[in-house]
């Protein structure tokens, strides 16, 4: 398995990850803005705490995502 080395590998893989975020999100945004509309509102009645907890587990899920993709050797 071939791995780039260094902090110019890492950071090309955070800004590859980065883009893609934007680019998906763009195109939830462009294909259905009156749902995002709604999800956000419906997001923003939640309470910090629940907000929060979600947050924690979709960080842990995506960490959890790259690393077996890794591992797996798809990256």
């Amino acid at each position: 398995m071939h791995r780039r080395k260094g902090a110019r590998g890492e950071m090309r893989d955070f800004l590859a990850a980065l883009g893609l975020v934007f680019a998906i999100e763009g195109l939830l945004f462009a294909a259905f803005p009156r749902g995002v509309a709604n999800a956000m509102r419906e997001v923003a009645e939640h309470g910090e705490r629940r907000l929060r907890g979600a947050g924690i587990i979709a960080a842990i899920c995506g960490v959890a995502l790259v690393w077996l993709a890794r591992r797996a050797g798809f990256w």
